[in-house]
């Protein structure tokens, strides 16, 4: 049997991934998260231990590291896929506060669990899986800023660590999804119309591009896929160093085009 540690195990995506790394009757998964309803019902799951992980704590995930300590020495994989999402201007609002937030979630929590749980993936000759995104490689969209600079940060932490570890033979790969229709999702629908409310300058571009959020964020892609992608990651022998899943093409097309174009066509949107 092999061991998984996986964070952010109660969002509707990581209940998805585990159900599918249990399904091959291969994997334990410790699964993380601080959804204690949502814990209790993974815990109906095969092989899944639910554990209550802040990624934010240092005492949360000592308190964790004692729990897996106390099933297994060593892990064959770390996942991580603790992350939020809050849609926000950089210059109005909360926004300092809510960048600070993000980035010691989406990253700082993701760097924490690893240094702490490094030693078990050693000694088991595991592997780690960072969870990134479509918005960690594309050019940024306007009012997605502080969700993408964690993305960004993300993508240069994995590629770093990988880098590293390779002389230790751990290899550090790294997920990158586009949308997927989740509550997630649905609270970046509520932050988005809460900013247009809020702001003092940007109502009127802000209800303009509301259609072509929506458009990009409702795609309907099956979470499946995502899952099947991370447990390629898990089980591949010669893993490849990202794997992307559902890049949404809009986005995609833009990342064709040179900046000053796609600043140009975003002007023209709101025009």
């Amino acid at each position: 049997m092999k061991y998984v540690l996986f964070t952010g195990a109660t969002g509707d995506l990581g209940r998805c991934c585990i159900e599918e790394i249990v399904k091959t009757g291969d994997w334990t998964v410790f699964a993380g998260g601080t959804n204690k309803e949502k814990l209790a019902q993974l815990g109906k799951l095969p092989n899944v231990i639910p554990v209550e992980l802040d990624v934010t704590s240092e005492e949360s995930i000592e308190n964790v590291y004692r729990t897996v300590r106390s099933h297994t020495y060593t892990l064959d994989a770390v996942v991580n896929f603790a992350g939020i999402h809050t849609f926000t201007s950089l210059v109005e609002g909360n926004c300092v506060q809510e960048i600070e937030k993000m980035l010691n979630v989406n990253v700082m929590g993701m760097v924490r669990v690893n240094k702490r749980f490094f030693e078990m993936i050693r000694i088991g000759h595991g592997r780690i899986v960072n969870c990134s995104s479509e918005s960690g490689w594309m050019t940024p969209q306007p009012f997605n800023g502080p969700y993408t600079m964690t993305k960004y940060a993300v993508e240069a932490y994995n590629d770093s660590l990988r880098r590293e570890l390779m002389y230790l033979d751990i290899p550090v790969i790294k997920l990158q999804p586009g949308s997927f229709k989740t509550q997630l999702t649905n609270k970046i629908y509520r932050d988005f119309d809460a900013a247009i409310e809020s702001t003092n300058y940007f109502r009127n571009i802000l209800t303009t591009m509301k259609p072509m959020m929506t458009m990009e964020l409702g795609l309907d892609h099956d979470p499946k896929k995502l899952a099947k992608k991370l447990l390629l990651a898990l089980t591949a022998k010669l893993p490849r160093t990202k794997y992307k899943v559902c890049t949404g093409k809009l986005l995609m097309t833009l990342e064709l085009l040179p900046d000053k174009v796609v600043d140009v066509a975003y002007r023209a949107i709101v025009r």
